[in-house]
C-alpha cells in the first residue's frame, strides 16, 4: 500500500511539474510573438514616417526651384501639402510606438522639415544663404532618428566609419 502511494505522489509531482513547464513555456512563446508583432509594426511605422519626410522635403525643394525658374509652383505646393498632412498622422502612430529617444529624435526631424517647408511657403522670409542649410540640417535629424530607431528596434549595426 505505501507503495501505491508513492507511485501516487510521483505520478501527481510528475503531472504537476509538466504541467507548470508546459504553462512557463507557452507564456514565454505569447510575450515573444507579441514582442516581434511590436517590433515589426515599429519597423513598419519608423520606415513609413521617414520615407514621408523626405517626400515632403523633395516636394519642397520642387516648389523652391519652380519660383527659382519663374515657374507655377502650385502643383508642387499641393503635393507638399498633402506629403505634410500624412506626416503628421504617421507621427502620431510613431509617438505611440516608439521609445522616448526616437519620438524625440523624429520630433527635430519635423522641426527641420517645417523649416523646408516655411522656406518654400514663404520664399522671401528665409534668406538664400540660410536656404542652403535646410537640406543638410534635415538630413542631420534623419540620421540621428535613424540611429534611435535602430536602438528602440535592438537593431545592432556595425559603424561604418570602421571600415
Amino acid at each position: 500500500m505505501a507503495s501505491q502511494i508513492i507511485t501516487i505522489i510521483g505520478v501527481l509531482l510528475g503531472a504537476i511539474t509538466s504541467f507548470i513547464a508546459t504553462t512557463l513555456a507557452e507564456r514565454a512563446k505569447f510575450r515573444q510573438g507579441m514582442a516581434t508583432r511590436w517590433d515589426e509594426r515599429k519597423l513598419d511605422t519608423y520606415v513609413e514616417y521617414v520615407a514621408c519626410v523626405k517626400e515632403a522635403s523633395r516636394a519642397a525643394w520642387r516648389v523652391i526651384e519652380a519660383r527659382e525658374r519663374g515657374e507655377d509652383p502650385a502643383e508642387a505646393l499641393v503635393e507638399m501639402e498633402t506629403l505634410e498632412a500624412r506626416r503628421s498622422v504617421l507621427f502620431e502612430g510613431l509617438v505611440l510606438l516608439a521609445e522616448d529617444t526616437a519620438a524625440s529624435a523624429a520630433a527635430h526631424a519635423n522641426e527641420r522639415l517645417w523649416a523646408l517647408l516655411r522656406c518654400a511657403r514663404e520664399p522671401a522670409a528665409t534668406p538664400a544663404a540660410r536656404r542652403t542649410e535646410l537640406g543638410p540640417a534635415l538630413i542631420e535629424a534623419l540620421n540621428t532618428l535613424h540611429r534611435a530607431a535602430r536602438s528602440d528596434l535592438a537593431i545592432n549595426r556595425p559603424s561604418l566609419s570602421g571600415r
